[in-house]
């Protein structure tokens, strides 16, 4: 008898969704990472949990009320990490003209659920607060709702779900060869240790490494794909408001500028194909430039490239599509020879649609497997067993609960545990190590949490210290 049901390779949020959906199912479930949970590209997305407004001009019409559903899955199951936002996007002259943007914001509407989220509107910028931080001489401005989400916490919660249904979540685990029989053998280096094991199916759910382990481990062809890196600025904070800025750009991509961890501001996103090791990405300096140039259309303050404290950027792989960029539904490919183990592999796509995603991955199985039905779209991960708009009630309970904390302290607490905080200081990063799988000191200042944005490096070295000497 096989150890595991499934095995699966690489922990980004399509493997940790995967695991969590299969575990959920009743399958006995292994995942293995070879460095952190949602370390690369799953922790360098746009943030955005969105329809694709630009797919309309695609005539994606399907695609996008199937991503709206999915907006509105997450914020029924995810309220802590999933917050809706009111998105500005002002009309140039020089770009597409108000009618167009006005009937596409409409159909936008129509596709989408108009029952949870504000519609969108026409708003006079000069009496605005979206305003404010714009160049005259802009004068109208479209506001439409889609919604903002922590991604790196989104890739935890889920592992945490899968572990909690009896899924072995292992981190620092390289599987180095997979033989494939009537049942895989895994060799895995655990932590330096050498071990192996079996499962009746395998998942290659390893990003931009899906080509390279195709070839080296599995010892398989990689599937027809190509490698494409998504990067993004961080400057300071460029604006007071609390909503999101969509410039039209010169090339007719779209920009986005979020509000970032209160005191920065995020700008994407450039995305191009890319070749090399996916664990050394950077981003160009024509990037830069060409982030800080896009905004710099608008706002009135203008973006230099020394004004950027920090870029983020990731690799991974997608089905190319006609148009610039990759498709944002992601692939599953399955392979169910005769006397041969099941492999499954599934690359690319975005954060909106990675619970169907995992969700049609998983259902392939079902031949194979007696295991139970569809569950994840109305079941809520890890501390998100609330109405999402009572966040700010959750916030108040948290600072009732822990009278010391601050507004922004409780908000941010609330904003990765949902009604799971734990304590501060030491509790929480003996948390993090105990329960999130955290190792390193970059695992919780750059993923786990974002204080690696504001923390002085005083600071980082004494975490680095508790953590070294911590007994979890």
């Amino acid at each position: 008898m096989a150890d595991f049901d499934l095995a699966i390779i690489g922990g980004g949020l399509n493997g940790v969704s995967f695991a969590r959906d299969a575990a959920g199912r009743g399958l006995r479930v292994i995942l293995l990472e070879q460095g952190d949970l949602g370390s690369a590209a799953s922790s360098a997305s746009p943030r955005l949990i969105h329809g694709d407004l630009a797919m309309l001009e695609r005539w994606a019409f399907l695609r996008v009320r199937a991503a709206l559903a999915e907006r509105d899955i997450w914020l029924r199951i995810a309220p802590h990490l999933v917050r809706p936002m009111r998105f500005g996007l002002p009309a140039h002259s020089e770009e597409r003209p108000p009618w167009l943007l006005r009937s596409g914001l409409w159909l936008y509407d129509r596709l989408g659920s108009a029952r949870n989220l504000p519609g969108s509107a026409t708003v006079d910028v000069t009496h605005h607060p979206i305003g404010n931080a714009l160049k005259r001489p802009f004068g109208t401005a479209f506001e439409y709702s889609d919604c903002v989400v922590d991604d790196s916490r989104l890739v935890i919660a889920h592992a945490l779900d899968a572990a909690e249904r009896g899924a072995v979540i292992r981190t620092g685990a390289r599987c180095v060869r997979a033989d494939r029989l009537a049942t895989w053998r895994l060799v895995v280096i655990d932590r330096g240790r050498r071990q192996v094991i079996t499962a009746r199916a395998l998942a290659n759910a390893t990003g931009a490494w899906t080509a390279s382990v195709a070839e080296i481990v599995l010892s398989m062809p990689p599937p027809r794909a190509g490698a494409f890196q998504i990067s993004h600025i961080i400057v300071g904070r460029l604006f007071d408001t609390d909503n999101i800025y969509v410039f039209q750009n010169v090339d007719r991509r779209l920009v986005f500028a979020s509000p970032y961890e209160r005191d920065f501001t995020l700008i994407g996103t450039v995305t191009h194909p890319f070749k090399g090791d996916p664990a050394v990405v950077s981003m160009a300096a024509a990037d830069i430039s060409y982030l800080c140039e896009a905004t710099s259309r608008y706002f009135r303050q203008r973006v230099e490239p020394f004004d950027v404290i920090r870029t983020v950027s990731g690799a991974n792989m997608g089905v190319s599509s006609r148009t610039r960029g990759t498709a944002s539904d992601g692939a599953i490919t399955f392979d169910a020879r005769r006397g041969k183990a099941p492999l499954l592999t599934i690359f690319g796509g975005d954060i909106t649609t990675s619970r169907l995603r995992a969700e049609r991955a998983v259902s392939k199985l079902a031949p194979f497997y007696p295991m139970s039905p569809r569950w994840t779209a109305n079941t809520p991960l890890p501390g998100g067993d609330f109405e999402w708009a009572r966040f700010e009630a959750e916030v108040d309970r948290a600072r009732e609960r822990w009278r010391f904390l601050s507004e922004a302290e409780a908000q941010r607490l609330v904003g990765a545990y949902g009604t799971r905080g734990p304590e501060l200081s030491g509790a929480e990063v003996r948390y993090l190590m105990a329960k999130e799988w955290a190792r390193f000191p970059d695992d919780i200042l750059w993923r786990r949490t974002k204080l690696g944005m504001t923390m002085p490096p005083a600071d980082r070295e004494a975490l680095g210290a508790f953590m070294a000497n911590a007994h979890v």
